[in-house]
């Protein structure tokens, strides 16, 4: 399934959704201002089969900050308990066609999933093609095996971050709008400070989509180059927490240049701490 792409089509999907080994995972999950329900959302119609996997409830409860990676056990748990097993092809959709999903499509890598792909288009793309959805809440599932391994190199800290800039390792990517990273807007969370960390790089994740996909390879490269990142060097993917890195981190994948890490606590983290360095205006 991984192949060639981490995406699957409609059509792809459809012809095998009725396979054992498949899974679909509805990763539907928005930003308070756009003002709207995934779980409303989920049962008024979804990819039949699907289940719901809610962001925030798969993250770390112990953490103060929004949507961290639980511990491999307490991942491996949910996922048994949402019926997920080891072995299964997963592939995961949003509603907005590409938002959450790849957050979702990362966190799997993350823990050692290699059968994970992204539905083209989301959800709106099965709509559109034709197919059928469903209501309701999902059934249970039976209980599976399922095994989290955590590859800590896909997952930089706030320290992998820092040596990164102060050694010039790596390039950091921030996937937040123009106007957050150069400090033009306020953050939407207390106590987070506006600004950027000093030579991080500012590619906006809408850049790299047109109608809820990646543009084609030749886009993503220009986005990427007029934002001066060097493709054939290492860079770490953030943005406000977590979720729209992904999709940076995406495109880096589908361009064949897969990113060293992504930075789970992302500006929540960098910006609320007072000891970290903060840059404002273009990069």
């Amino acid at each position: 399934m991984m192949a060639t792409s981490p995406f699957v089509t409609a059509d792809w999907l459809k012809e095998r959704l009725a396979a054992p080994d498949i899974v679909v995972l509805d990763a539907s999950w928005y930003l308070p201002a756009q003002g709207r329900d995934a779980e409303g959302e989920f049962r008024a119609a979804h990819v039949p089969g699907a289940i719901r996997f809610d962001i925030d409830a798969m993250s770390d409860e112990t953490s103060p900050l929004p949507h961290m990676l639980p511990r491999p056990e307490v991942f491996s748990s949910r996922m048994r308990a949402l019926g997920v097993g080891d072995g299964a092809q997963i592939v995961v959709y949003d509603g907005m066609g590409l938002f959450s999903a790849p957050r979702v499509w990362w966190m799997l890598r993350a823990y050692g999933v290699r059968d994970v792909a992204i539905l083209e288009g989301g959800l709106p793309a099965w709509i559109a093609a034709g197919y059928p959805t469903e209501e309701g809440d999902a059934p249970p599932r039976e209980r599976r095996h399922f095994t989290a391994r955590l590859d800590h190199g896909a997952v930089a800290d706030a320290q992998d971050v820092a040596r990164a800039l102060e050694r010039g390792s790596a390039q950091l990517v921030d996937a937040r709008s123009g106007p957050r990273f150069r400090g033009e807007e306020a953050e939407p969370r207390p106590g987070v400070r506006p600004g950027h960390m000093p030579g991080a790089r500012n590619v906006h994740y809408a850049a790299l989509q047109a109608n809820g996909r990646l543009k084609d390879e030749a886009s993503l490269r220009a986005a990427f180059a007029e934002a001066g990142v060097d493709l054939d060097a290492p860079v770490i993917t953030t943005c406000g927490s977590g979720v729209t890195a992904a999709i940076v981190s995406l495109a880096l994948e589908t361009l064949g240049r897969p990113p060293r890490a992504l930075y789970d606590g992302s500006w929540s983290e960098w910006g609320s701490d007072p000891a970290r360095p903060v840059a404002t205006g273009p990069a």
